[in-house]
C-alpha cells in the first residue's frame, strides 16, 4: 500500500485540522502555558506562628458515655464530641427517640478519645453483651 504525502496523518490533518505534536518538549511547553491544567496536589496551607486558638479548634476530643435511667433500670451508651449538649438532648431537648421514653438519665461513666474511630470502637465494645455486663457489675454496683 502506497502512502500519499510525507506523513501518514497528512490527509487527516488537512480534513479535521488535527494538530500533531512531534515531541515531548512541545507537549510540556503547551501544558505549562495552559491555565486550565492544575497539579494533583493543592498548595499547602500556611499557619500563623503563635496561633493557639487555631490549634484548639482543630483538636477534637470524643467521649464515650454511659447513661443510666434508675426509674426504668435502663442503660444507654453513646459517643459525642460535645457531652453537655448531648446530655441536654437526652434529658430535655429531644422530642422523639428511644431515650425520651426512659427519662431522666444520669451520667455514670465517660472515657476520652482523640479520634472518632477509637471512640466508635469503644462504644461498640460497651454495647456488646460483655460490655453491658461490665457496666452492670462494675459501674452500677458502686
Amino acid at each position: 500500500m502506497r502512502r500519499m504525502g510525507g506523513h501518514r496523518f497528512e490527509g487527516l490533518r488537512r480534513k479535521k485540522k488535527l494538530k500533531i505534536h512531534r515531541g515531548v518538549e512541545q507537549l510540556v511547553a503547551r501544558w505549562a502555558h495552559n491555565p486550565k491544567v492544575t497539579g494533583s496536589s493543592p498548595v499547602p496551607a500556611t499557619e500563623a506562628k503563635g496561633d493557639l486558638i487555631g490549634h484548639l479548634f482543630c483538636f477534637m476530643n470524643f467521649q464515650v458515655y454511659v447513661l443510666f435511667s434508675q426509674t426504668h433500670n435502663k442503660i444507654y451508651i453513646g459517643f459525642t464530641s460535645d457531652l453537655p449538649a448531648r446530655l441536654a438532648s437526652h434529658n430535655h431537648l429531644s422530642k422523639k427517640g428511644w431515650t425520651v421514653k426512659y427519662r431522666p438519665w444520669t451520667l455514670i461513666h465517660t472515657e476520652d478519645f482523640e479520634t472518632k474511630a477509637d471512640a466508635m470502637k469503644r462504644e461498640k465494645e460497651l454495647k456488646s453483651a460483655r460490655g453491658r455486663e461490665f457496666i452492670r457489675k462494675n459501674l452500677l454496683k458502686q
